[in-house]
């Protein structure tokens, strides 16, 4: 507790008085004026007293155990004429003196108000400061006792805010004893008895008549110092804004609608400043519309118009050249406004630093037409991205860079590394394989024949695996050669029929696909070789016959003959309608003909009946070697029969003699281990002899001789097949004539084969006798056959 006295000293006591009877009193200030005010300023820990006296103010630091003193000023004030003001004021010490305001930090004179007037009462509340002055008509009083007042004295009392600097209440009262401050109000107390109260107003009122007088820079510092919600506030700059603009401070508005970014709807300030014409305002609203990243793709359009129409290329380039970090607009956006307004230069500038890579190569390829540029940016992209582009932009290439573009798409069709080490790192870890389809850029060649086979003879040399449309192009590139090439040279042109032939045999064409092409450029080898290859041996022999190619037509022959022997009827068919003098190669295929008995001869005859220079003795030859070859083949067969009668006759005889007389049996081995012969044994009719186990281990049956078997089993079966055949065929007969649709009948038997050639088993050579016994014989013989014990 500080006391000050009269006559100019300060007493601090410490301690509690209340409980304590022996405090600490000292006494800290000594003078000869005076004390008129007192306060203590507790900041933190550290405790400062101000002293007010009529001529100085001075500071005690008591948290110090010295007490130090520093004197702030050699003015001081009247009683009651001083005051703390508030942490919002930094808990500044204020002395009211008749010219001046001053407030004090505990070690320096801070800042003064000039308000005039002889000051009866400083009082400081919440924020105000409230000062009670001499009205200048009354009588002068000075010194201490100033507070004696006359009667008629008038009296000012006026409130300021100092945080806003605006006057907050001024009036005239008639002899005021003290002012009171409580419960947010000040009470005014006078000598005639009365109190008077003044409540403050709430801030939206305060707000309200602040607008009203156009005072909108009071409004905003006392919307801030009641800490109004950004909402609040956003609507007075908004205002403040809309009262510049009327008054046509267009470069104010606009300062004060930056303020409002983010609450208020940007369309209400650039509608404003479009129609006005403003541009360069607009320029600097949107350009805090993008600082803030609350730009659309609208805005951004609209700002690079505004630079391109004020033609302030450093602002555009300041735009578009801020670091990734401070980047807040739509990039594509930009790139599109820029290339549509001519800055080409910037657009690729900006589409190259974000990895824009399709408007990248879009402007340098239809604006500036630079397509070896274009070329070396694709080399440095990633594969994938690579691949797409030159998918896009490789026919435009091709056709102005051809060796750089063609260079390129090897690399990419076959292990492809992007020229710079940061481009597609990952996939190159993961061990991917950068190979693209080399067929699906065959159609960027489309105008470049040459660049094109350059390009798929690269292709099958280092991947013989190539896509199936590689060698089918390559192909066509040849035979395109080979048949457009007009050099009198022969050696030319049989280095490019090789060059065709060695792809047909490298197995890597589709066979359809190269005949058609063959056949398109008249290649003939090529056809030729197809055909064989695809054992089209027919097609080989019409081919030459189209050619009237004689002598290939008879080689054809020679050659694929014993694959098809139809040939030859057909080169006898063809020569044969020919009426130009074919003898010499009709008698060569006579000749084979006859000598593999290909035709009969009356068909031969026919056939060559058609051709009108073909004489008999063309066929003369033929035919008497034909007539000479039937009649030795009669005598054959006449031999044959008689040879048949007899061996039929002894046969009977045999039989006869097995029916009429006893039969011995003279074997002394077996006629299966050859052994001599032992009891009990096993004899048959047909003079075979066995031992009873060697007979029982080897017969199939009881009643059949095991050497004998397998012949009569294939007499038997020739037989059953005999007779099944005669009641097949009656049957067929039967249901044919009895069907309404002999058709459908027919066509069912052939569904079941019944058509098909029958195969029996034959004897095998040098069983003549028993193969041409009669059906009859050899059933009597098979039937009499006995086992004999």
């Amino acid at each position: 507790m500080a006391i000050g006295f009269t006559d100019g000293s300060v007493v601090l006591t410490k301690g509690d008085i209340t409980r304590d009877r022996h405090s600490k009193t000292l006494t800290l200030h000594e003078g000869t004026c005076p004390v008129t005010g007192l306060a203590f300023r507790q900041v933190g820990k550290v405790t400062h007293l101000f002293v007010a006296t009529l001529e100085k103010v001075h500071c005690y630091t008591l948290s110090i155990k010295e007490y130090p003193k520093l004197e702030l000023d050699t003015h001081g004030c009247a009683l009651r004429c001083s005051a703390l003001a508030d942490p919002s004021q930094d808990s500044q010490f204020i002395v009211a003196g008749d010219e001046c305001v001053y407030l004090y930090q505990p070690d320096e004179r801070g800042p003064c108000f000039a308000f005039e007037g002889h000051k009866l009462l400083a009082h400081w509340h919440r924020g105000y400061l409230l000062l009670l002055i001499r009205d200048t008509k009354s009588p002068s009083k000075t010194g201490f006792s100033s507070r004696e007042n006359s009667p008629s004295e008038k009296q000012l009392l006026t409130i300021y805010d100092l945080d806003n600097k605006f006057i907050a209440y001024s009036a005239s009262f008639d002899d005021i004893i003290d002012v009171l401050a409580e419960w947010g109000s000040f009470y005014i107390l006078t000598r005639d008895g009365k109190m008077f109260v003044l409540q403050e107003k709430d801030t939206q009122t305060k707000l309200e008549m602040l607008f009203k007088k156009n005072l909108f820079v009071m409004a905003i510092n006392l919307a801030k110092s009641q800490h109004l919600d950004s909402d609040g506030l956003s609507e007075i700059f908004r205002q403040y804004g809309d009262h510049l603009y009327l008054k046509g401070d267009h470069d104010g508005a606009i300062q004060q609608y930056i303020r409002t970014i983010g609450k208020l709807e940007p369309s209400y300030v650039i509608r404003k400043f479009l129609d006005a014409q403003r541009i360069h305002n607009l320029t600097a609203y949107l350009q805090a519309l993008h600082r803030q990243s609350l730009a659309n793709a609208d805005h951004t359009t609209l700002l690079l118009n505004c630079y391109t129409k004020l033609k302030d290329s450093s602002k555009l380039e300041e735009f578009i050249k801020s670091s990734e970090s401070e980047v807040h607009f739509d990039v594509e956006i930009a790139i599109k406004v820029l290339r549509q307004a001519g800055y080409h230069s910037h657009a690729v500038f900006l589409a190259e630093k974000h990895t824009h890579h399709e408007w990248y190569l879009k402007i340098q390829l239809e604006d500036l037409k630079n397509y070896q540029e274009a070329l070396r940016y694709i080399g440095r992209l990633p594969f994938e991205q690579a691949e797409s582009n030159m998918k896009r932009y490789g026919k435009t290439l091709m056709h102005h860079v051809p060796e750089g573009t063609t260079l390129l798409l090897k690399g990419l069709c076959t292990d492809y590394q992007p020229s710079r080490d940061a481009a597609d790192r990952d996939s190159l870890e993961r061990g991917l394989s950068n190979k693209a389809n080399s067929e699906e850029f065959i159609p960027i060649f489309a105008n470049n024949p040459r660049e094109l086979k350059a390009f798929l003879e690269h292709m099958i040399e280092v991947d013989p695996f190539s896509p199936q449309g590689v060698y089918d192009t390559l192909l066509e590139l040849r035979l395109q050669d080979w048949a457009h090439e007009k050099d009198p040279e022969v050696t030319r042109k049989k280095v490019l029929q090789g060059a065709a032939l060695s792809l047909l045999r490298s197995d890597n064409t589709v066979f359809d696909k190269a005949l058609v092409l063959c056949q398109m450029h008249n290649f003939k080898e090529g056809v030729l070789y197809l055909y064989e290859k695809g054992k089209l041996y027919q097609q080989i022999m019409h081919y030459h016959m189209q050619n009237e190619e004689y002598s290939k037509v008879v080689e054809a022959c020679k050659r694929f003959g014993d694959q098809e022997v139809c040939l030859w009827e057909q080169a006898l068919g063809y020569f044969a309608r020919k009426e130009e003098d074919c003898k010499a190669y009709i008698s060569q295929v006579l000749q084979h003909i006859d000598q593999n008995n290909l035709m009969p001869p009356l068909l031969v005859v026919q056939t060559l009946a058609h051709n009108s220079t073909a004489t008999l003795s063309v066929i003369k030859d033929y035919l008497i070697n034909k007539l000479q070859r039937e009649s030795q083949q009669i005598e054959d067969d006449e031999r044959k029969i008689r040879q048949y009668r007899e061996e039929t006759a002894h046969l009977r005889s045999e039989i006869q003699e097995l029916r009429t007389s006893a039969k011995i049996f003279q074997k002394t081995k077996c006629n299966m281990c050859n052994s001599p012969l032992e009891l009990p044994s096993v004899h048959f009719l047909c003079s075979h002899s066995f031992h009873q186990h060697c007979f029982e281990s080897y017969a199939e049956s009881e009643a059949e001789c095991p050497t004998c078997t397998p012949e009569n089993r294939k007499v038997m079966d020739m037989l059953r097949a005999q007779d099944q055949k005669r009641d097949l065929h009656d049957h067929f007969t039967r249901q044919l004539r009895s069907s309404n649709d002999g058709f459908s009948v027919v066509a069912d038997y052939f569904g079941r084969g019944v058509f098909n050639k029958l195969t029996l088993v034959t004897d095998p050579p040098g069983s003549k006798h028993a193969s041409s016994l009669e059906v009859d014989l050899q059933r009597d013989l098979l039937i009499h056959t006995k086992r004999n014990s």
